[in-house]
């Protein structure tokens, strides 16, 4: 299939799986009492010439989390990897971006 393509049609098309695939998400919620508990949320994404896509990857964990209408969420932790420190401007060359937000939701019972 790929001996016939050209070679501007097959980059597209390895382009367009790679961002099909670098986007996801996930959230788990466990409740602890009747009216609270953790959250787990997280997200990756694909960044290509500085542009994220489709979004953030803390954007992503973050809206996943907002979602779900928990009253009183609070952020405990927020983890971000990979990150270069002084270089991770290389990353937004071309990169796949993962973050993970963990905390609390609601009001703990008596």
């Amino acid at each position: 299939m790929f001996a016939r393509m050209g070679t501007r049609v097959r980059a597209g098309f390895i382009l367009g799986l790679l961002v099909a695939l670098a986007s996801c998400s996930s959230l788990t919620v466990r409740r602890e009492t009747e009216t609270s508990g953790t959250f787990t949320a997280s997200g990756v994404a694909l960044t290509l010439l500085a542009a994220d896509f489709p979004s953030g990857a803390l954007e992503i964990a973050r809206a996943k989390t907002t979602a779900t209408n928990l009253p009183n969420l609070q952020v405990e932790n927020v983890f971000v990897a990979p990150y270069l420190g002084p270089v991770d401007w290389l990353l937004d060359i071309l990169g796949v971006r993962y973050a993970r937000i963990t905390g609390t939701w609601g009001f703990p019972g008596p």
